[in-house]
């Protein structure tokens, strides 16, 4: 029994010392708690006493099951590997210039080491994506010396030099590319010892799923368990009437095809003219107008438009200092004194976590926003081909190429002047005449830079509706009409019909969103909260027909995420990925990590029912509630399997990317902190108070808020490098 207490006290203390570490590392620095903390002698022995205690108490209790020993040995490699890498490893940055040969980089500590050879920097290059600026990839081209030896490679975001037990990763750059910064990482034992450790780890979570006489199997073939099996394989594999000038709706229309460089990539001028007024009025539209015609209305009738009240102040704090409305013209923010938030602009931005300061940063933005498209800065809408073959897209105000023919800069710089004049002649013929002869132009000259017609159609589809909005409403109303139909078994299917349905339709969407970007969309947190809720609905389908609740639990929940992603703010601009996050490997490790969230969000609303009704001593009650026990346990297994896998996928793409697989970073650590909860009542054998069905649901209630915090409390609280997802 003393043996167990320590074991239970010492993963306590774990979990909690890293989880105030992270705190800690958002006030200090990733480094200092890294060293101080996590990387401390302590906290080592603290891990070391909870493995010497977990050996003593698997030899105390005779544990002989071997895919238990394997799951737990392939913990002990882990750290074992850990330690390895923290006692053995050598880390640094290595300062590369064109034309210098040099054999020595700076360690961690400042001090200078030497490299086993020799190393020169051939060139810099930077990959980006068509017609714009948005960088697709980082590569130095490199040549190792080694004595009379000399061989050429490239190293690039995700792709690795290895040799002479040294890896090089694309790091940095100077300014004038002709220099370029390496990350240096020798760790030959730590390495190879953890990824014994995580293939140990792999077999054996999949084991703990197949094994015949583990729980999870017990659990399947109970009878809340049968209708689960087939989840695991299919989870496996006209002009409006208004005041102000407009363009008609269908000239609007017409320039809302003509393509333009935003958000780091080409897309229709309709999506840039939907964020816009998004980002002003805080809605999509505009009175009866539609984005394109706010857009082209700021464009043609400036003056006119800026005394319209369109612009949102947000915070009630800003709008009580200035005393303004929370609708206001852009003209209403100067006055006699000129920009009214002027005076306030040098304190806001040195004090940008204050709340006014906020609004006035975020007003400020807005009306540069206005200024920077009046002033046509933002309208990069015209192609050049370069006499390299490199095609840029510049705006009327940027400087042109001294290659670029005189014809073509007097078009750029004429063609928008032109459109004006004829709107405010209301000539309306040549007005769509032009902006078809835009696209034409764009088309000659855009090259490879022009989205396909599948891309650009996506995107117009994607446009023409708030498909999440939608749904979100529709969930939440229908999982809280369908409580109301429980004891009706034929008018409840309706409602898991309509929730298929709904499922349809959020598949639709996040396919147009692969076809837009050409990416699986799961690079951020709007993205990652749209596949939750497509997880949870599937789960909720294929387990509806045997745990009646499943219906109302999916509609709900996947509501809620939907729900939790338009009020979150979260960005839901589609654009290009960092170039770090060009790895297949990406896929693989968000895919798995939510699938294991979706799982666990279950869990919660498994306990959540169970709490509604366990007061109740009707027999049919208590059966379900037994059965939501049951379901509960089933949905944790494969979601802690999930969940192991997913952390440390990332924990190899990190090493490929990084340098390290493990860096303590607010992200990977609330992860395993989630993992380790999770894992505590999988152990219900050693922990009798788990045992009982009351326990059991309120430590899955309170667990899930560990997902809660590894998910939002990381990305919007402590930052970190995970917080761009």
């Amino acid at each position: 029994m003393r043996t167990k207490r320590l074991l239970e006290i010492v993963y306590i203390l774990i979990v909690a010392i890293m989880a105030i570490g992270t705190v800690i590392g958002k006030y200090t620095s990733l480094d200092y708690v890294s060293d101080n903390i996590f990387g401390s002698w302590w906290f080592c022995l603290l891990w070391a006493i909870g493995i010497a205690a977990g050996i003593v108490y698997f030899i105390k209790r005779k544990t002989r099951r071997p895919i238990i020993v394997l799951l737990h040995l392939s913990f002990v490699v882990i750290l074992l590997g850990a330690l390895l890498t923290h006692l053995t490893a050598h880390k640094g940055m290595l300062h590369l210039r064109q034309g210098k040969v040099v054999n020595t980089y700076i360690t961690k500590d400042g001090n200078e080491a030497q490299l086993p050879f020799s190393i020169s920097l051939d060139r810099f290059n930077i990959t980006y994506h068509a017609g714009n600026m948005a960088a697709m990839d980082y590569a130095s081209v490199i040549t190792i010396i080694e004595g009379e030896r000399k061989e050429e490679f490239q190293v690039s975001m995700n792709k690795i030099y290895s040799g002479y037990g040294t890896r090089l990763y694309q790091s940095s750059f100077d300014e004038d590319m002709k220099g370029s910064y390496l990350s240096v990482n020798s760790d030959p034992y730590g390495i190879p010892v953890t990824y014994i450790g995580y293939a140990l780890l792999f077999l054996g979570l999949i084991a703990m799923l197949i094994e015949p006489k583990g729980n999870f199997r017990r659990l399947l073939r109970s009878n809340s368990g049968k209708a689960i099996a087939l989840l695991l394989l299919l989870l496996a594999g006209t002009s409006p009437i208004s005041a102000q000038p407009s363009l008609t709706r269908e000239t609007a229309d017409e320039f809302g095809k003509v393509l333009i460089v935003y958000n780091g990539r080409i897309c229709p001028m309709q999506t840039y003219a939907i964020d816009f007024t998004k980002k002003l009025y805080g809605k999509k539209n505009y009175k009866d107008f539609t984005p394109c015609q706010v857009l082209t209305g700021f464009m043609f009738w400036g003056k006119e438009w800026m005394k319209e009240p369109i612009f949102k102040i947000k915070g009630s704090e800003l709008r009580n200092k200035l005393g303004l409305s929370e609708y206001i013209s852009p003209m209403s923010l100067f006055g006699q004194q000129g920009y009214i938030l002027g005076p306030y602009l040098e304190d806001a931005q040195s004090q940008p976590n204050d709340a006014v300061a906020k609004q006035i940063l975020d007003t400020d933005d807005k009306m540069m926003l206005l200024m920077d498209l009046m002033q046509g800065k933002t309208l990069k809408i015209f192609p050049y081909t370069s006499n390299k073959g490199n095609i840029d897209w510049f705006a009327p105000t940027d400087r042109m190429p001294k290659a670029m023919p005189k014809a073509q800069q007097q078009y750029i710089h004429t063609i928008l002047s032109l459109a004006r004049q004829l709107a405010n002649q209301g000539n309306t013929g040549m007005l769509n005449e032009l902006a078809l002869k835009l696209q034409k132009y764009q088309q000659v000259y855009g090259g490879n830079t022009i989205p396909t017609p599948t891309e650009i159609k996506a995107e117009n589809i994607y446009n023409s509706c708030s498909f999440a909005t939608i749904l979100f409403i529709a969930n939440l109303t229908l999982g809280l009409l369908s409580i109301l139909f429980l004891n009706k078994k034929k008018r409840y299917r309706i409602f898991t019909c309509l929730m298929g349905l709904s499922w349809l339709i959020l598949t639709f969407t996040l396919a147009l969103r692969w076809i837009i970007n050409g990416t699986i969309p799961i690079a951020n947190g709007y993205e990652t909260m749209l596949l939750l809720s497509w997880l949870i609905m599937i789960v909720s389908i294929l387990t509806t027909h045997k745990m009646q609740l499943m219906t109302t639990f999916g509609l709900l929940m996947s509501g809620f995420m939907l729900l939790v992603s338009h009020l979150g703010e979260m960005d839901p601009s589609i654009t290009p990925r960092m170039p770090v996050l060009n790895s297949p490997l990406l896929s693989i490790h968000v895919s798995i990590i939510m699938i294991s969230y979706a799982l666990f969000s279950l869990t919660f609303i498994s306990a959540i029912a169970y709490f509604f009704t366990n007061k109740s001593k009707k027999a049919s009650i208590i059966q379900i509630n037994k059965q939501l026990t049951t379901l509960s346990q089933i949905f944790l297994y494969p979601a802690i399997t999930t969940l192991g896998l997913g952390i440390f996928i990332g924990a190899i793409w990190a090493n490929i990317s990084w340098g390290t697989y493990w860096g303590w970073d607010p992200k990977e650590t609330w992860a395993l902190i989630t993992f380790m909860i999770y894992a505590i009542p999988l152990h219900k054998a050693s922990l009798q108070s788990l045992r009982s069905e009351k326990k059991y649901h309120i430590f899955m209630f309170i667990a899930f808020l560990s997902i809660l915090m590894t998910y939002f409390g990381v990305n919007y609280i402590l930052g970190g490098m995970h917080s761009y997802a």
